[in-house]
């Protein structure tokens, strides 16, 4: 068994779908990278249009510790060269999920992006989760920002020396 191991790191066991062995497992790009590589385990070229919907296998089935997530990502390279992004960016995993990890990519240029067997589609972010306590009350503390909605901020920042 292939293990990827890093200093610190939280255990996430995966194993990986019947048909699947030639996909690697996600893999960090550098000693840096937040988020692990996932690649496509697709059984022949997937083309996506622009605007289309598309759910990309990955070969792989992850078992989550408890309070943890995982989050899939776009890769920024793919979105600047092919305009290949995801649909619900970013996409959670939660920890009591069992089933093949599948990545919903869309696309955002008028030429179509092709997706092949083993390419690196997305990555993966394996974060801490906090569980809210949600307690109703009558009436909420009062902010600066109050009720103002969406867009209330404006496109500038002012700078506070004036």
């Amino acid at each position: 068994m292939q293990q990827n191991v890093c200093k610190g790191g939280v255990a996430v066991q995966l194993t990986r779908v019947v048909g699947a062995e030639d996909i690697p497992l996600p893999v960090y790009a550098t000693e840096g990278s937040a988020g692990a590589d996932v690649h496509a385990a697709v059984t022949e070229p997937v083309v996506v249009r622009m605007g289309e919907v598309k759910m990309i296998p990955t070969g792989i089935m992850l078992c989550i510790p408890n309070n943890f997530e995982g989050q899939v990502r776009p890769r920024s390279g793919l979105a600047l060269r092919a305009g290949l992004t995801l649909v619900n960016a970013p996409g959670t995993i939660d920890s009591d999920y069992r089933g093949e990890l599948n990545v919903l990519v869309t696309c955002v240029t008028m030429k179509p992006c092709t997706i092949r067997r083993g390419d690196r589609i997305a990555q993966l972010v394996i974060c801490p989760v906090a569980r809210a306590n949600f307690v109703e009350v009558d009436n909420l503390p009062t902010s600066a920002r109050g009720v103002q909605g969406f867009g209330h901020s404006g496109v500038r920042m002012e700078s506070a020396g004036g």
